[in-house]
């Protein structure tokens, strides 16, 4: 059994594994579909969503969904089922797919057909109310603010990406392989006149087999049944690292509670998805915050060295908070247990960092919990805060304000701190009471719908250089965000002109995120043996399981430790055995240090490497279900990936049902035949095949 990477590899091996072997007469029966994006199985603790097909591939005549009222054809009506449906994007919603859902018995799968520009109508697969369940507003903690009852935080999601198909669905571009299926329904299977199509009939095959079923518990107990040396898994929790840096050294040696240390955690999520496996582009969902926060912290780093303020402010990027906030509820739980270098004792408040990306006529909302806000405390210390911001956005383009006081929380990593214990902070985001991201974890939520483009005729090393206007307001937003958190952590309010982000810093990040991670800035910040994983394309930020490399992750890991590290002199072995020179064996509890390849000088090819000394470290963000084996826990994330066969797709031309019968029977008739031919032919061969004896006194 074989598991797929999070990588486009994974869809590659399997989708190519067909050619080992293959003949001249199977590339003549079939066309192989190249790019596809399949939906796959997940599970959790109460039920299972995703798709999936049956074990050798589900099979089904193509027809091309033209509208809703088309349906009837699929449903009922088309004399040969089952239909293996082709819609664009613009029927991809939620009432087509529940009817198709509903006549399974006549649909084989579906193939959406991605657009080269976003609808203007906006789509969310998500449900309507993210992450409920797992957040701080329960019946318990304040049950009118419970399941979305005062605010729903994004209102076009559909819950389909929630939902359970058991047929496949694959998403494909709108290039050549469309063009091809779109070609062989008009040759064979579209009506002329009003007359049924006849044989033969193009038909395709989706295989998307997914190992698991029912839930999370049912699929761990099913890893733990061993009948072999080697056995096989059904499905891998998911999860990866947590990456977070403070603004001093800090031993991470010792855990727990630390004396004197007080820090203000600025916190941004590292993940998206969407309903296809292997798109969550994340633009406006995860990477506006991403950019942001790590251009606060590069802007911080000077100010934060050259004059400390009192507090340590610790830069968190969680991963897999889509599903239930596994990476905050994580470190919280290793706080609450000891096994973090500080505890929730050391947290002073939390700024987050949310979806940011703002119009010029839109400004950004600080958020806080009514709830903990009782706490008279609690109260001064969010005050404090939303006062900093409002006081560090002045002479910048970007308006902040705060809703009522009486409305919760978005969805945010911050409220798993809150489920703990009450600490202040504040969630900032450009949305007041619902999300304004009308791609919210959608493939739609891209490049395009944050303005960010090049003009064609430009060149990658062009592409790095021109700022778009999207760059310019995410700069303001970061300097806002670094001038806060400065002021929060203790800092002298006369050092905040000298904190600005760099709009530069933020166009090479947003290009690598967005555009491609491959590109000549950030081949500098990483190692050698890390360039082969620089992809051509926008980063993939579905969080994936722990057993395969995470791309996001490791981006924002080096990234991280660029922004706020310094480069210090020493040799190469010395910085890959974490050391300055051969006798220190103290820096390593404080430091990390990292050999990256640098850049080639002008008129050479050779890469001039240094290593960089940060504070940058790396924690598990596996749900805590996992450790503690409860698998049906309400009280963390229980999500899992199913593992599945080789994911493949091809079309070919199908004979009628009567014509395979007829084929078949004198198949049959002539096994039969040849099978009596032989009996007759063996039980005569002492005669068919006997020769007249020679005398034995014969002369010549």
């Amino acid at each position: 059994m074989k598991r797929l990477s999070v990588q486009r590899q994974r869809i590659l091996l399997g989708r190519h594994s067909f050619c080992v072997g293959c003949n001249s007469v199977e590339k003549k029966i079939y066309v192989h579909l190249n790019y596809t994006f399949p939906c796959v199985r997940l599970l959790n603790a109460t039920h299972q969503i995703g798709c999936q097909s049956s074990l050798s591939g589900n099979v089904g005549v193509l027809h091309e969904l033209e509208s809703e009222e088309n349906l009837d054809w699929v449903l009922t009506s088309g004399p040969n089922p089952p239909y293996m449906v082709i819609l664009e994007s613009r029927l991809f919603t939620r009432s087509i797919m529940m009817k198709l859902k509903e006549g399974s018995g006549r649909v084989a799968g579906v193939v959406v057909v991605a657009p080269n520009i976003n609808p203007p109508e906006g789509f969310s697969p998500h449900t309507a109310c993210p992450n409920d369940n797992s957040g701080v507003y329960t019946e318990n903690y304040d049950p009118t603010l419970a399941h979305c009852n005062a605010t729903v935080w994004n209102p076009l999601g559909n819950g389909l990406a929630y939902e359970e198909f058991d047929f496949p669905i694959f998403s494909v571009k709108d290039d050549n392989d469309t063009r091809v299926i779109r070609q062989c329904y008009q040759d064979h299977n579209r009506r002329v006149n009003g007359s049924n199509p006849q044989f033969p009939l193009c038909a395709m095959q989706l295989r998307s087999s997914m190992s698991a079923v029912t839930n999370t518990a049912t699929c761990k107990r099913r890893n733990d049944i061993n009948f072999s040396l080697t056995p096989d898994r059904v499905c891998d929790e998911l999860g990866d690292f947590n990456i977070w840096a403070s603004s001093r050294p800090m031993n991470t040696t010792t855990k727990g509670h630390k004396e004197f240390e007080s820090v203000v955690i600025a916190a941004a999520r590292m993940d998206s998805r969407s309903f296809f496996f292997d798109i969550a582009p994340g633009a406006e969902s995860t990477a506006s915050g991403i950019v942001t926060l790590l251009a606060a912290a590069h802007a911080l780093r000077r100010a934060t060295q050259e004059a400390p303020p009192n507090r340590t402010i610790l830069y968190t990027f969680f991963q897999g908070e889509t599903f239930d906030y596994i990476g905050s509820s994580r470190m919280v739980y290793d706080m609450e247990n000891n096994q973090f270098p500080l505890d929730l004792d050391n947290i002073h408040s939390v700024l987050e960092v949310s979806q940011v990306y703002i119009l010029i006529y839109l400004g950004l909302w600080l958020h806080s919990d009514p709830v903990s806000r009782k706490n008279s405390s609690v109260k001064e210390e969010v005050e404090k805060l939303v006062n900093g911001l409002k006081s560090a956005s002045a002479g910048l383009n970007v308006s902040v304000d705060e809703p009522d006081v009486s409305q919760p929380l978005p969805p945010s990593s911050f409220q798993r701190f809150l489920l703990a214990r009450p600490i202040p902070g504040v969630v900032i985001g450009n949305y007041r009471s619902s999300f304004t991201n009308r791609y919210y974890e959608s493939m739609y939520d891209n490049a395009e719908y944050l303005n960010v483009s090049y003009p064609e005729n430009m060149t990658s090393e062009e592409q790095l250089e021109h700022f778009p206007e999207t760059v310019k307001t995410l700069t303001e937003v970061a300097t806002l965000v670094a001038r806060a958190l400065y002021v929060q952590a203790g800092g002298n309010e006369t050092q905040l002109a000298n904190i600005t982000a760099d709009p530069q810093i933020v166009n090479q990040m947003l290009y690598s995120f967005l555009v491609r991670a491959n590109n000549s800035w950030l081949q500098q910040l990483v190692p050698t043996d890390f360039t082969n994983h620089l992809a051509d394309r926008p980063t993939n930020f579905y969080v994936g399981v722990i057993q395969y490399f995470s791309e996001p992750t490791t981006l924002v890991q080096y990234m991280l430790a660029n922004m706020t590290g310094s480069v210090v002199n020493v040799t190469q072995e010395d910085c890959q055995k974490q050391r300055e020179d051969k006798d220190d064996d103290q820096s390593k509890h404080l430091y990390t240090y990292m050999w990256v390849q640098g850049a080639a000088p002008p008129n050479s090819t050779e890469r001039e490497g240094f290593c960089v000394r940060s504070t940058v470290h790396r924690s598990i963000a596996v749900s805590p279900a996992f450790e503690l084996h409860e698998y049906t826990t309400s009280n963390y994330s229980t999500w899992t990936e199913s593992v599945w066969k080789p994911i493949t797709g091809r079309i070919f031309l199908v004979a009628s049902h009567d014509l395979e019968m007829l084929t078949l029977g004198v198949g049959i008739t002539v096994l039969l035949t040849s099978l009596v031919l032989t009996y007759v032919i063996s039980s005569k061969a002492d005669i068919l095949f006997s020769s007249g004896r020679e005398p034995t006194s014969a002369t010549y």
